[in-house]
């Protein structure tokens, strides 16, 4: 991953532009630079929206497939993430309304295993907490859950949000607003807990 986000860092804008413009002309060289720069922050943010594994790699390949074909639409009018946060974004609803069909909402989050040892117990109530945060989140709506991953996991803007999302950056306040009070409806047990920890 580190060397991803360095590559990442590298590819500025007429880099970034050469590769995209290469991508278009059926450069596979090109595309798989534009994959290897791409997957992690893809597969990130599916896992965070799926809170399952597979579903992030089904949805991850689909996001990569999809902007094999489409590439060549990429016009350049807004940045190349927020169009490529579109397409993760569009994908991981359409994962969220198959996977509704077979499994219940919650179902097929994963718990981290749980280790007995005293000497391991910070570790443990620190794993079990990021476990109880990463399932409230996936128990947000797809509505509520993708604009908290985008600002909080991808560290977006309002406008970024808002446009990766097809809309106003007001809808994306709103949004936010609601996530932040679900959460926190969901969470309140756990400021006990910390503070007991304390």
């Amino acid at each position: 991953m580190a060397r991803d986000m360095e590559q990442l860092a590298v590819m500025g804008d007429p880099e970034e532009a050469a590769i995209i413009e290469a991508c278009k002309q059926g450069d596979r060289t090109a595309f798989h630079t534009l994959f290897e720069t791409y997957k992690d922050r893809v597969y990130s943010i599916a896992l965070h929206f799926s809170g399952n594994e597979s579903a992030a790699r089904d949805v991850s390949q689909q996001v990569f497939l999809k902007l094999f074909r489409i590439i060549g639409q990429f016009r350049r009018e807004s940045e190349f993430t927020t169009w490529l946060y579109r397409i993760v974004a569009n994908c991981c609803a359409d994962e969220q309304r198959k996977l509704r069909r077979f499994v219940p909402l919650g179902e097929g989050v994963e718990v981290r295993h749980m280790v007995a040892k005293a000497s391991q117990e910070d570790h443990f109530m620190r794993g079990q907490l990021a476990d109880s945060v990463r399932h409230a989140i996936s128990a947000l709506s797809p509505k509520l859950r993708m604009p908290i991953l985008l600002k909080y996991v991808e560290g977006l803007s309002y406008e970024e949000i808002a446009e990766a999302l097809n809309c106003s950056k007001g809808t994306v306040a709103s949004r936010l607003n609601r996530g932040h009070k679900e959460l926190a409806r969901k969470l309140g047990h756990l400021r006990n807990a910390v503070t007991a920890g304390e």
